[in-house]
This record gives structure tokens, sequence and C-alpha cells, in this order.
């Protein structure tokens, strides 16, 4: 399924773990999806999360593909293999943790980790069916993972229940404590944000089975927050992987990619990062009055692998997940199964910087909810 750049096994009991090939362990090369770095030497020591995980015992079973450099969203790496979305083979996998959200979703492992730059996690998460958490910025060491500066990149576990994925953040962030499940008299606020149809129906019948207080809140400053989050990747991914531009060893996609991130100038940061703080500002204040924000993840369904090349969903992947990349806050996705059962959309729970548990609650109260129902027995 070309989920895996490398099997390996470290450790010998508790969950199966797998970890994103741009995530050190020592011993394995850490190459990122890329052939520009297919002679990189191995990595001397872990990473700060791999380390984590191996001291509570769990089981290491490999390296997970992803597209290349972190900087893509479909997941497609023509070097690699495109891994196969377990749950519409036919449709992309999403990216760039694609092997990550793969494995987890073909049962091959009970947990993996990947990084979240723009979506990184939640989008594939959303793309495969399962669950997928973009930590508090900087609340999950980033020691040995690539690139090494960034204002925007997160390490987050995707898992196929809320248990597992709990379980995961206790492992890898100090200090997190799991909560109760909240009160089904929660406050909610739904972010209107624009979205196909099907899919915000199917994710406000969802919230209905729980019985959240819900109110809707727009933000003015998301789609700005949507172009200043690309500004800002694009001026870092520049910096970190410009130098491998220019050999023909990149993929195409990510060359032209990079080739346009050289252009962004001090002058864009300077104002994305103005932005940044008008639209942190914005979902503060919006969390002041609700436990949470809800979503969509993805605004559309995954493009087919066919049309990738070409269509203009693509670019929109991302649209409802990077801003709060720029801002910083918790964000988790959660599957929920479409009416006619034929795949998984992600419904995203935003939370107050910090409350990284309380968005899990939330997301296990809501898989509960969605599990009870008789007629929906496969909803997440």
């Amino acid at each position: 399924m070309s989920a895996w750049v490398n099997n390996i096994v470290l450790g010998n009991s508790g969950l199966r773990v797998a970890i994103k090939d741009s995530i050190d362990i020592a011993g394995q090369q850490t190459r990122a999806g890329s052939r520009a770095l297919e002679d990189t030497a191995a990595a001397t020591q872990h990473a700060d999360v791999v380390g984590a995980t191996l001291a509570a015992g769990w089981q290491i079973i490999g390296k997970t593909n992803m597209h290349e450099l972190a900087f893509g969203v479909t997941g497609i790496n023509a070097w690699t293999g495109t891994p196969v979305n377990p749950q519409a083979p036919l449709r992309v996998p999403g990216g760039s943790s694609s092997g990550s959200a793969a494995v987890v979703a073909a049962g091959l492992a009970d947990v993996a980790l990947g990084t979240d730059t723009g979506g990184s996690v939640r989008v594939p998460a959303a793309c495969c069916g399962v669950f997928g958490l973009k930590p508090t910025f900087g609340r999950v060491s980033r020691a040995g993972v690539y690139p090494q500066v960034t204002s925007l990149d997160c390490v987050g576990p995707f898992a196929a229940n809320m248990s597992h994925l709990i379980a995961a953040m206790q492992v890898i962030c100090p200090g997190f404590e799991p909560e109760p499940l909240p009160s089904t008299q929660a406050r909610i606020a739904w972010l209107d944000v624009e979205s196909d149809p099907l899919i915000k129906t199917t994710l406000e019948q969802a919230l209905d089975c729980v019985g959240w207080q819900r109110s809707v809140v727009a933000i003015d400053s998301f789609a700005g927050a949507f172009s200043a989050g690309l500004a800002v990747i694009n001026a870092e991914t520049w910096a970190a992987f410009g130098h491998l531009t220019g050999q023909g060893l990149l993929g195409a996609d990510v060359e032209s990619r990079l080739l346009n991130a050289k252009a962004t100038s001090a002058a864009d940061v300077a104002q994305a990062e103005l932005v940044r703080s008008q639209f942190t500002q914005a979902i503060d204040s919006a969390l002041e009055q609700v436990d949470v924000l809800v979503l969509p993840t993805m605004p559309c369904l995954p493009p087919l692998l066919a049309d990738a090349a070409s269509s203009p969903t693509v670019a929109s992947m991302t649209a409802l997940a990077r801003p709060f990349n720029l801002s910083g806050h918790p964000a988790l996705s959660v599957p929920v199964q479409l009416a006619d059962g034929s795949l998984s959309v992600g419904l995203q729970i935003v939370g107050r910087k910090g409350d990284d548990a309380l968005v899990c609650a939330f997301g296990a109260q809501l898989e509960q909810a969605l599990r009870a129902q008789p007629t929906n027995k496969n909803l997440v």
C-alpha cells in the first residue's frame, strides 16, 4: 500500500506505533519522502516523541511515507509511492502525513505520529476516516523533527478511536491529563465557513446526536488567515529546503511549489504576522463565549487520484485547517460517516490554547454519541 518507508521493530509490547519519516529514529534515515535526502546519514538519537513512546513500553513498527518534504496536501509521492486510502482507494490519502493516516485506517498500527504545519495531520485523518489531533503549538516537543525551525508545525497523533489517541497524548505530551466527558449541555459554536452542503448537513446531524448547546459564529478574518498561513509556511519551507531545488531530485510539484515560495518577501511575512495576531485574538474572543468551536475539517470530499493534478478542490483541502496552525489553537478531526455509508468526513473541534485534553473529551463524547445511535453503529 506504499504507506511504509521502512518496517522496523523497536520494543516488543504495548500499542503498535508508526512514525512519520520527518521524525528521527536513531539508526534510521530521516528522508522526509524525498529523493534529495536519499543519502542522508542515519539519525544518531531518537526524537523526543520517539523516546517517549519507547519509554512507555510501546512498540514502534515502522516509518511511514509522506508527501515530499511535508510540502503538499494530497499525499501523492512519485518517488516512494502513494499510500492507498483504505476507506476510499480511488481518492487521495491526504498529506502530508499520508502514510501515518493510512496505516491506522488499515489497522496496521494502533497509533501513528505525524506532523501538522497546515493541516497535515487533520486533513489525512479526514481523508482516511480516522481521528487526528494537532496539539496546541509548542505543547509537544519537536526536538528531532524536520524542519527544525517553524512557527506553525506540531507533532500530533492519529488513532482509530479516541481512547488510543488520548493515550498517545499522555505519552508524548508531558502534563497531559485526560478530562471527563463534558456535560451534554456544554456550549459549542458552529463556525460559519463555506463547505459542501452534504458535508455540512452530515456534520450538523452528528452534532444533533450529542445535545450540546449550539450557536453560530462567523470570523471575518478566516480567509485572510488561510492566506497568511500560506505565506508563513512558504517562507519557512524555503528557508529549510530551498537548497534542494535545481538538482533534478525533487518531485515536479514540490520543486515548483518551493520555487514559488522563494518569492515570499519579508513584507509578505510581516503582513502575515499582523493577520496572525488579529486572527488569534478573534479565535480567543470566540472561545470566551463557548467551550469549543466546531467546523468541517475539509470543505470538500477528498479528490480522486485521477483528478488530483488538475482538480480545483486540491487547493481548498486545507482551507479550514491551515488557519489554526497560524493561531496555534489545538484542533481535532473526528470521523463522521456519510448517511450512505460510502466514507467518513471530518468534523474539526477547536479549543483554547492549552485545552488539548478538553478538545479530546469533546471528541470522545461525540464518538460515544454516534456509536450509540441504533441505526448508525458504524458512524465513527
